[in-house]
């Protein structure tokens, strides 16, 4: 019993120890952070706390403008409209180009579906060196190697998406059921027709689930890009939001669009996601 005892006083004091421990470290980095503010606050040209009451000064300058604007404000939403559309065929053009690599990187990518061995780790770093860079950076390089237009964007999208929805799909491929590939290929199958016959009902569903999911986000990084020139309603929002005041009921319209579109494809995509994985798992 008393080495019990013993025990348990010494647990008890191991615990006392390990919570000073973290109080301390809590304590620095408290300490490291009012510093820090405190050293970077000195060298801004203006104030931190000031410029935060000044923080909605702007968006109720647009609120205040678009209200005044009457009912032309519905017409300047129609008016962005076209640039709305061609974000939109960014995003969609570059989610169907990137969609297409990324089930080619998957089944490179993934030993249940039987691929070349000595190729997979090959692929699974391509991948990875296609995620690392945000289509931001791949953007930019290509507008000063292309100039400006929505193709570096699309390009950019598709092949962030690549690599992205690659991994997805490969670890798709890793949950199927082999029976199907070992059947087929007890018959004589080629690797192509256990692919077509045996994987891509298996993963169809699936597949389509993250495409859709893939294509919201491309949309919003299609609209971001417009701010370095790539096209769309990115570029009109940033001319917009450049003008500063008097144009508040322009960029007004162009949020306003920007968010019923991208509400809308959320939901309708959500929708379909949820119909595809529901039938995939009903049959």
């Amino acid at each position: 019993m008393a080495g019990v005892a013993a025990l348990e006083q010494e647990i008890m004091s191991l615990r006392k120890r390990r919570q000073l421990y973290s109080l301390i470290g809590v304590l620095l980095v408290i300490a490291v952070l009012v510093s820090g503010y405190s050293k970077s606050n000195t060298m801004n040209s203006g104030n931190f706390l000031d410029g935060l009451s000044k923080f909605f000064d702007y968006p109720s300058e647009i609120v205040i403008e678009a209200w005044e604007a009457g009912p032309a404000f519905f017409g300047l939403i129609l008016t962005y409209l076209p640039a709305m559309l061609e974000t939109l065929n960014i995003a969609g053009v570059a989610t169907l180009l990137g969609g297409a690599m990324a089930v080619v990187l998957a089944m490179a990518s993934s030993r249940n579906v039987d691929s070349w061995g000595p190729g997979i780790p090959v692929v699974r770093r391509v991948m990875d060196i296609m995620r690392a860079f945000p289509e931001l950076i791949i953007a930019l390089f290509l507008i000063f190697v292309l100039g400006s237009s929505p193709v570096p964007a699309m390009i950019a999208v598709a092949f962030h998406t690549a690599g992205a929805l690659g991994k997805l799909f490969s670890e798709v491929n890793e949950n199927i059921d082999r029976k199907p590939i070992e059947g087929l290929s007890a018959c004589g199958a080629s690797w192509m027709q256990r692919i077509r016959y045996a994987v891509m009902p298996q993963v169809a569903p699936n597949y389509l689930s993250y495409f859709l999911l893939r294509l919201e986000i491309n949309v919003r990084a299609s609209a971001i890009l417009g701010f370095v020139g790539a096209g769309g309603i990115g570029q009109e929002l940033r001319r917009t939001i450049g003008w500063g005041q008097g144009a508040g009921d322009e960029t007004a319209a162009i949020f306003v669009l920007l968010f019923v579109t991208i509400m809308l494809i959320d939901q309708a995509s959500s929708y379909l996601r949820g119909k595809l994985v529901g039938s995939g798992r009903a049959h």
